[in-house]
């Protein structure tokens, strides 16, 4: 995710990173010039149509279909924030579950540093981090530190993850309930917490597999290109070679708002606006380290 200071309008403007849309978008706003440029001279030049009132008519339909598109644009960047917002709240959940479970835990099994303690400090910050990879991969790839786990040899790389990760955290649990270390009551605390894990997990799950409709997504990049294929018709008539530029600004806006769209309603991904899962699934394993450690 960028990390940027909103009050800093002179950066903005003048600024190109790598997820900037104009970069993305080059080709095709010079196809459109030169589409455009094409249509003046047929217009202006060739068949001289500056007088036909029919055609200029056109710009009446250009109005309507802005207004319609106008809608449909602010829907879809909506709806494609709200999913991206959804994703922040989820992983700060996971974040207050994580050292809410360490702090429970840590006073639960004592000052004393054992065997418990290690495993927990290890396994809570590890379910984060597996999950991250697992939003961000069709498989999910488990990285160990260099230190051995012989507890988790026996976990399938080629099954869920996380929910092997939270099964490992539930067997302890109850092994430790079993030995007398945790008390019936302490057990039903721990059990929410560990219940919220794979909440989580699985709200995650539901936006990364859940995608804006093909068909509401193909539309509306038939219905931008459509209308700006259309726009040269009536803008020539009234700006003559100056409707090139303004064609070509028209659709770097819309094509722009479904491309930023597109790239935030998966919160999960690799790109520069998606949520730093990675750097967060750090910061719990430094917090979680810190609270087993007092």
């Amino acid at each position: 995710m960028i990390a940027y200071n909103p009050k800093d309008w002179f950066t903005f403007v003048f600024r190109f990173h790598k997820a900037d849309t104009l970069r993305k978008l080059a080709p095709l706003i010079l196809g459109i010039s030169a589409y455009c440029a094409i249509i003046a001279y047929l217009e202006l030049e060739i068949f001289q149509l500056s007088q036909n009132n029919h055609l200029k008519n056109i710009s009446m339909m250009n109005n309507l279909l802005s207004f319609v598109i106008s809608m449909l644009l602010v829907f879809r960047t909506n709806t494609a924030y709200d999913r991206w917002w959804e994703g922040r709240k989820l992983w700060g959940s996971l974040v207050n579950n994580s050292r809410n479970l360490s702090i429970k835990l840590n006073a639960i099994l004592g000052p004393t540093e054992d065997e418990e303690k290690k495993f927990f400090r290890r396994i809570i910050p590890m379910y984060a981090a597996v999950l991250s990879r697992h939003l961000q991969t069709e498989q999910t790839r488990l990285a160990l530190d260099t230190a051995e786990h012989p507890e988790w040899e026996h976990l399938d790389k080629n099954k869920h993850m996380p929910n092997q990760i939270a099964s490992l955290m539930y067997k302890r649990v109850t092994r430790l309930y079993e030995q007398g270390r945790i008390k019936g009551d302490q057990l039903i605390v721990i059990n929410a917490e560990l219940q919220a894990f794979t909440d989580v997990c699985g709200a995650c799950e539901r936006i990364k597999n859940t995608p804006i409709p093909f068909s509401y997504s193909v539309f509306l990049k038939k219905f931008i290109f459509f209308y700006v294929m259309t726009l040269p018709l009536s803008f020539v008539f009234s700006l003559g070679y100056i409707a090139i530029p303004v064609v070509a600004f028209i659709f770097y806006v819309l094509a722009s708002l479904e491309m930023i769209a597109e790239e935030i309603e998966d919160p999960f991904g690799a790109d520069e606006n998606d949520l730093p899962t990675e750097k967060m699934s750090d910061n719990i394993k430094k917090h979680v380290s810190e609270i087993f450690a007092s």
